[in-house]
């Protein structure tokens, strides 16, 4: 399963990670975001060493939503060092985000 990403967690476990950092940004009422969440827990274990893939949702957590501009979900950010390196807004293949994540390894 995804990490579970609060905005009280936010900064210590993706902006100060070392690793590439894959946060989706969701909510439960979101129909699209039902089908990504089953893709972004299946790429949390291939990855699982490699890179932190975690969820956060934007009804409960809504400072870093807000901070990096997303207006629409399912949007997820890819981050590296602390920096957004990568957006995907909406629903995507698997493999879109395991490509993502594979520039940064």
């Amino acid at each position: 399963m995804a990490l579970e990403i609060t905005d009280a967690t936010f900064e210590e476990q993706v902006l100060k990670s070392d690793k590439p950092v894959m946060v989706d940004f969701w909510a439960a009422w979101c129909g699209p975001c039902r089908m990504v969440g089953p893709i972004i827990d299946d790429i949390s274990k291939e990855y699982e060493g490699k890179a932190v893939v975690g969820k956060l949702d934007v009804d409960a957590n809504q400072e870093y939503a807000a901070k990096y501009g997303v207006r629409n979900i399912p949007t997820v950010l890819i981050f590296q060092n602390g920096e957004v390196v990568g957006r995907q807004v909406g629903v995507a293949p698997k493999n879109t985000y395991a490509e993502a994540l594979d520039q940064l390894l």
